[in-house]
C-alpha cells in the first residue's frame, strides 16, 4: 500500500484501464451466446438470413472488444511504466541521501537489484492489476451466471472444480512465496559479484584470477539458478493439475448436456455455449493463480524496495549557513571515532586541532592511523563518535549540508571519473564552468600538458572510470575537478601518490600560488609531499596527534615524525624523492 501513492498522479489512467477491460470481458461473455443462437436458431432450422445477421453482429462486437481490449493494454502500460518511473526516480534519489554506512549496508549489488528487478516486478504486477484484476472476476462471475441461468445441472460440476482448483493454488502459492524474497537474495549476490569482477578488471587479471572469479560468479549463479528451479517446480505443478480439473469440467459438462438434450431438456447450441463459459469461468480461476503468483514475487520486491524508501539518511541537515568569520576556519575539539557497527579501540582519540584559515596543514602517519578518517569527518560523510568538528565556528552537525559541503572540494584516494568528455568531467566541479576556467583548473593541476596532446583535446571522452587513463593522469583529473570550483576549504587525501616527485613539486608550487586564500587539509604517505606545509599533524597509532608543527620544529619534538623521516629519507628515500 506504502507504493499506490506512485499510482495517484495517473489515477484517470488507473480507473479508464479497467473500464476497458469491462468492455472486452462483457463481449467475450456475449459471443458464446450469440453462437448458441447460430447454431440452434440458424444452422438447425436453416435459416440462412439469421447466420448472416448474427455473424456480422458478432464480428462488430468482437471489433469493439478488440478496440476497448487495445486501449486498455494502452492505458495500463501508460499508468505501470509512468508508476514504475516515478519510483525508481525516487529510491535512486533516496539511495543517493543514504549516508556511506547505510550503503555499504545494503552492499552496490543489491541496491542494483532493487532498482532494477524489483522495481520491474512491482511495474509489472501494476500493470497486471489494473487488466486482469476486472478481467478475471468479470469472467468468473459472468460465466457462472451465463451458465446456470442455461440449466441449473451445470452448477454441480462447477461446485465440484471450483474448490478443487482453489485448494491447489492456495497450497502450492503457500510453498512458493517464501523463495521469491530467497531469489531476489540470490541475484543481489549475483550482482554484486559482476560488480566487483567489473570494477577490478585490472586487479583480477594482474593476479590471473579468472579462473577463479569464473568460479565464484558460478557458485553465486547456480545457487540463482538452484533457487529459482525449486520455485519453477512448484509453479509447473500448478497449470497442469488447473488444466486436467478444466478439462475432466468440460468433460462432465458434456455429459450433463447430452442426457439433457436427449431429453429434450436442451439444445446443443446451448451445450457449445455452456462448454465455453465453464471454460471461461476455470480459466478466470487460472487467471487468478497467475496473479497471486506475481503479487506474491512483487510482495517481496515490494518490502526491499520499502526498505530503501524507509531508510532515513543517519546523517540529516542542518539548517545554518554562516558567514566564514575568525581566523579559525576548521576545528576539531576533543574527537573520537569507531565505524559504526566497530567495536574495540577508537580510530581517532581525542583530537583536538585548529587549522586556521588559508592555512595548509598536512596530516601525516602510519597506514590505518585514521588519516583519511579525519578528514571525513569535515564533510560530513561520518559524524565524530565523540566530540565535535567545527567549520567557521559552526558545529558541522547544525550546517545546511549541501552550503557545507558546497566550501569544499575533496580529492579521495581513488580517483572516481566518468564516462563522458575530459572537459565535463572537470565541470562536475563547477557545473557552470566556462573553457577558460576548465583550462585553467587543469593547468594549476599539471593536467594540461597531457589533454593538450589527444587529438580531441578538452572533448576526448574517457572510458567509464578513466578505464582509458593512467593513475597519475586520473589524480591530476582529480585535482583540476576540485580546483575549477575555487573552493574555500580543499581536502587532497594522498591524491599525489602516483604523481613522481617532480610533477608533484610543480604541483604545490602552483597551488601555493593559485590559493592564496584557500584553507588546505594534506594527507600524504611521502615527506616530500608535505614539509612545505605551513604545519604538519602528526598521527600517532592509538590515533591520537600529539604535535602539529612546521617540519623542522618535528624533526626535534616528535620521535614519529623523525622515523618517518629517517624510513623514507636515508633508506633509500632520497633516491626515491629524485626518481
Amino acid at each position: 500500500m506504502k507504493l499506490a501513492k506512485y499510482l495517484k498522479p495517473y489515477w484517470f489512467l488507473a480507473i479508464l484501464s479497467p473500464l476497458l477491460m469491462v468492455g472486452e470481458v462483457m463481449v467475450d461473455l456475449m459471443q458464446p451466446k450469440l453462437m448458441s443462437r447460430i447454431v440452434d436458431e440458424g444452422v438447425l432450422k436453416g435459416d440462412v438470413g439469421l447466420i448472416v445477421r448474427t455473424g456480422l453482429l458478432m464480428l462488430g462486437l468482437v471489433i469493439l472488444g478488440g478496440a476497448a481490449g487495445f486501449l486498455c493494454a494502452v492505458t495500463a502500460t501508460k499508468a505501470s511504466q509512468s508508476f514504475g518511473h516515478d519510483l525508481r526516480c525516487d529510491a535512486y534519489s533516496r539511495v543517493m541521501g543514504l549516508s556511506l554506512e547505510q550503503t555499504d549496508d545494503f552492499t552496490t549489488g543489491s541496491l542494483v537489484t532493487r532498482l532494477t528487478n524489483d522495481i520491474s516486478m512491482v511495474q509489472d504486477l501494476v500493470s497486471m492489476i489494473l487488466r486482469m484484476f476486472v478481467r478475471a472476476p468479470i469472467f468468473f462471475v459472468g460465466g457462472i451466471i451465463m451458465a446456470v441461468s442455461m440449466n441449473t445441472s451445470f452448477a454441480l460440476a462447477l461446485v465440484i472444480a471450483l474448490p478443487i482448483q482453489l485448494i491447489v493454488i492456495f497450497f502450492l502459492l503457500s510453498k512458493a512465496s517464501p523463495l521469491f524474497g530467497l531469489v531476489q537474495k540470490k541475484l543481489d549476490r549475483v550482482n554484486s559479484v559482476v560488480q566487483e569482477n567489473v570494477s577490478g578488471m585490472r586487479v583480477v587479471k594482474a593476479y590471473v584470477r579468472e579462473d577463479y572469479e569464473n568460479s565464484r560468479f558460478d557458485r553465486a549463479n547456480s545457487e540463482l539458478r538452484d533457487t529459482n528451479l525449486r520455485v519453477l517446480k512448484l509453479m509447473s505443478i500448478l497449470n497442469p493439475i488447473l488444466m486436467l480439473v478444466m478439462n475432466f469440467t468440460v468433460v462432465a459438462i458434456i455429459l450433463i448436456g447430452g442426457y439433457q438434450a436427449d431429453a429434450q431438456a436442451l439444445h446443443p447450441g446451448d451445450i457449445m455455449a455452456a462448454v465455453t463459459y465453464v471454460t471461461q469461468i476455470l480459466f478466470s480461476v487460472m487467471m487468478v493463480s497467475m496473479m497471486f503468483n506475481s503479487i506474491s514475487r512483487a510482495s517481496a520486491s515490494s518490502k526491499r524496495i520499502v526498505e530503501v524508501l524507509d531508510s532515513a539518511p543517519v546523517i540529516e541537515s542542518g539548517k545554518e549557513v554562516p558567514a566564514a568569520t575568525g581566523d579559525v576556519c576548521i576545528e576539531f575539539s576533543g574527537v573520537s571515532f569507531r565505524y559504526p557497527g566497530t567495536a574495540g579501540l577508537p580510530v581517532l582519540s581525542d583530537i583536538s586541532l585548529q587549522v586556521h584559515r588559508g592555512e595548509t596543514v598536512a596530516v601525516i602517519g602510519a597506514t590505518g592511523c585514521g588519516k583519511t578518517s579525519l578528514v571525513n569527518l569535515v564533510p560530513r560523510f561520518y559524524d565524530a563518535t565523540e566530540g565535535a568538528v567545527y567549520v567557521d565556528g559552526l558545529n558541522v552537525k547544525e550546517w545546511d549540508l549541501s552550503a557545507l559541503r558546497e566550501k569544499i572540494s575533496f580529492v579521495m584516494q581513488k580517483s572516481e571519473l566518468f564516462s563522458d568528455t575530459i572537459a565535463n568531467n572537470i565541470r562536475w566541479g563547477k557545473a557552470d564552468a566556462d573553457d577558460d576556467e576548465i583550462r585553467a583548473a587543469a593547468e594549476t593541476a599539471q593536467a594540461a600538458s597531457f589533454i593538450e596532446g589527444f587529438s580531441e583535446k578538452y572533448e576526448t571522452f574517457i572510458a567509464e572510470k578513466g578505464a582509458s587513463l593512467s593513475g597519475g593522469q586520473k589524480q591530476r583529473m582529480s585535482i583540476a575537478r576540485a580546483l575549477v570550483r575555487r573552493p574555500e576549504i580543499l581536502i587532497l587525501d594522498d591524491c599525489t601518490s602516483a604523481l613522481d616527485l617532480a610533477t608533484e613539486a610543480k604541483l604545490q608550487a602552483a597551488l601555493r600560488e593559485q590559493l592564496k586564500d584557500t584553507t588546505v587539509i594534506m594527507i600524504a604517505q611521502r615527506i616530500a609531499s608535505v614539509r612545505g606545509a605551513d604545519r604538519i599533524a602528526v598521527i600517532e597509532k592509538d590515533g591520537r596527534i600529539l604535535h602539529c608543527a612546521p617540519h623542522d620544529e618535528l624533526m626535534q619534538i616528535s620521535a614519529t615524525y623523525r622515523d618517518i623521516y629517517q624510513s623514507q629519507m636515508k633508506e633509500g628515500g632520497a633516491g626515491h624523492e629524485s626518481a
